[in-house]
C-alpha cells in the first residue's frame, strides 16, 4: 500500500510541474509511462514508426492538456485514454473501414484443432499486428480496451453493425494465423 501512495504522490507532483511546464518534471513522467504507452501504440501502429510518431502525439496531447485531469480515476487511466484516442484519430484520418457485411449471410469456417504449442503474448500480438488496421483498431478497441460496439461505432463514426463484422472477421483471420504457424510448427518439428 505504501507503494502506491508514493507512487500517487510522485504522480501529483510531476502533475503540477508539468502543469508549469517545468522540462524536467514532463521528461520524469513520459520516463515513467512512455514504455507502457508505447506498448498502446504499437497496438494500433502498422509498424514501430508509425507507434513512435504515435507515441510522440500522444505526450504532446497530454501536456498540452494535463490542466485538464481533475484527479478523477487514476492518472495513468488518463494517459491511456489519451493514447488510445489519439490512435482512433489517426486511424480516423488515414482509413477507411471495409463495407458492412451481414454476418448470418457470411459463414467463417475454419478446420481448427488445438495447438500443440503453447501461444505465448508477443505471438498474439505479432498476429493482431499482421491484421488491417480496421479490424485491427477494432480488436483493440474491444477486446483489450473493453469498449462497447456502441462505443466503438461512436468513436469511429461507423455503425455497431461495421464494428460487429470487423471484429468478427478480425477473430477469424487472427484463429486462422494461429492454425497455420500451429501447423509451421508442425512441419519443422517433423522434419527436425
Amino acid at each position: 500500500m505504501q507503494l502506491q501512495e508514493d507512487k500517487s504522490e510522485l504522480f501529483n507532483r510531476l502533475i503540477k510541474g508539468c502543469m508549469r511546464n517545468d522540462r524536467q518534471a514532463q521528461y520524469q513522467l513520459y520516463n515513467m509511462l512512455s514504455a507502457k504507452m508505447f506498448a498502446v501504440c504499437l497496438r494500433y501502429s502498422n509498424d514501430r514508426e508509425s507507434a513512435e510518431d504515435l507515441l510522440q502525439e500522444g505526450f504532446i496531447k497530454v501536456f498540452n492538456n494535463i490542466d485538464k485531469y481533475r484527479g478523477d480515476g487514476s492518472f495513468e487511466g488518463w494517459v491511456r485514454r489519451i493514447f488510445v484516442n489519439t490512435a482512433v484519430e489517426h486511424f480516423r484520418k488515414n482509413s477507411r473501414m471495409l463495407p458492412v457485411v451481414n454476418l448470418d449471410a457470411v459463414a467463417f469456417t475454419l478446420e481448427y484443432e488445438a495447438p500443440t504449442h503453447h501461444l505465448h503474448v508477443e505471438d498474439l500480438m505479432r498476429f493482431v499486428q499482421q491484421l488491417s488496421t480496421g479490424y485491427r483498431t477494432i480488436f483493440n478497441l474491444y477486446v483489450i480496451e473493453g469498449f462497447s460496439h456502441k462505443e466503438i461505432s461512436e468513436m469511429l463514426k461507423i455503425s455497431e453493425g461495421t464494428s460487429k463484422s470487423q471484429l468478427a472477421r478480425a477473430r477469424y483471420l487472427l484463429q486462422k494465423m494461429i492454425v497455420e504457424d500451429d501447423q509451421k510448427t508442425k512441419t519443422n518439428v517433423a522434419t527436425t
